[in-house]
């Protein structure tokens, strides 16, 4: 491809018509359940799509101040009917009132931060709609770290917890549940939820269902969901939200770096000019092994080696592969399915560049969108 061969690295390329694809295939299940699908700031925050996002999905979800901003400034701008959901673990005095101001639905974590602040919001905005999170103390997520329902959880109200005097401000319930799971995982959360919850349902508008919803994965059952959000809301009379991230921007796009230096200890190291640390941080903390284009594993194919990122961290690495020919100096490397969770955790530790941002249009056309250099780590530090 030849903005691959031409672009400065290491750089993001978000392919605008694979991100459009999922969002048809989000569309689809918004038009056939009657579900409300918006879209999570913390997995997929590309705001030069926003454009193209905002025909698709109801609004954004977001956790905090700055991502509600963006969600109002950016989002909004190109569909003044999109909704702005915030939530946090907890919301300073502060930040509750500009929260107030942007936000739609307003969601809080426990009992005592409704009470807290629910005044605030309703004298700031009287249309604001408030939320509570629920904690179903039910989840199979792969990673302990990415469990909000794990043992001594922080995020939301378990049943123990719950007080039934926020009924008199919410309109909903929210719970978060899932990791990047099947439509089995949801099933097995919504036991345990209305068994423990289902008693205060009478009289809210919605039922919020949180992301990790794999929708766009190949093996995903998108019909069951249907099925299931339909059933609920036909059984409850409430409306349905769903707030994905990754499946917006699943497989939607790739990182793309080049090989700096290669030499051998005890193996092949390939250098690149990009991080697993600072620019691919679930590599590292979920762990997976990304995909490299045109690789295979250690081994599988004549030269194998251990690709490495440019920091002083020893553990910068993202792991061996094999490849049909020598690398050298100046290859590109192309990391596949590298827009969700990527770009928004990325840091500057090192000083090192921050890649650029790219999309490459449905006419094929291309357009850096974003780039990055010094000042934007200077500006971090003072």
């Amino acid at each position: 491809m030849k903005l691959i061969d031409n672009i400065d690295t290491p750089c993001y390329i978000c392919e605008e018509k694979l991100l459009e694809n999922n969002l048809k295939l989000l569309d689809y299940v918004q038009q056939e359940s009657g579900a409300k699908i918006i879209l999570a700031l913390k997995g997929f925050a590309m705001w030069s799509t926003f454009d193209l996002v905002s025909k698709y999905l109801k609004g954004c979800t977001a956790s905090g101040l700055h991502e509600a901003k963006l969600a109002y400034n950016e989002f909004k701008k190109h569909n003044p009917h999109a909704e702005v959901h915030t939530y946090s673990p907890a919301f300073s005095n502060k930040d509750i009132k500009e929260v107030a101001k942007i936000s739609d639905h307003v969601v809080f974590n426990t009992p005592a931060q409704l009470f807290r602040h629910v005044e605030t919001v309703k004298d700031i905005n009287p249309h604001a709609s408030i939320s509570l999170r629920i904690n179903p103390e039910v989840s199979s997520s792969p990673k302990d770290i990415y469990n909000p329902c794990g043992i001594y959880s922080r995020l939301g109200t378990t049943l123990a917890n719950f007080n039934e005097d926020v009924l008199k401000h919410v309109d909903g319930l929210n719970f978060h549940a899932l990791c990047e799971q099947n439509v089995d995982a949801l099933e097995e959360v919504l036991i345990a939820f209305e068994r423990n919850f289902s008693v205060y349902f009478k009289n809210l508008k919605y039922i919020n269902f949180g992301g990790g919803h794999h929708i766009t994965k190949k093996d995903y059952d998108v019909e069951k969901l249907i099925r299931i959000i339909k059933e609920f809301k036909q059984k409850y009379d409430v409306e349905v939200y769903l707030e994905p991230g990754e499946a917006v921007g699943w497989e939607t796009g790739y990182l793309v770096s080049t090989v700096l230096d290669v030499f051998e200890n005890g193996m092949n190291v390939a250098i690149l000019d990009t991080s697993a640390e600072a620019h691919m941080p679930d590599t590292l903390a979920m762990p997976y092994r990304a995909d490299v284009r045109g690789s295979g594993v250690a081994g599988e194919k004549k030269y194998t080696y251990r690709l490495g990122g440019n920091t002083c961290l020893a553990g910068d690495i993202m792991g061996d592969y094999s490849f049909d020919e020598p690398l050298k100096i100046g290859d590109k490397i192309i990391f596949e399915d590298q827009i969700h969770y990527t770009f928004v955790k990325n840091t500057t530790f090192n000083g090192i560049k921050l890649p650029s941002l790219a999309i490459l249009r449905e006419n094929g056309d291309s357009e850096i969108v974003k780039e990055f250099g010094y000042k934007d780590y200077k500006e971090r530090l003072s």
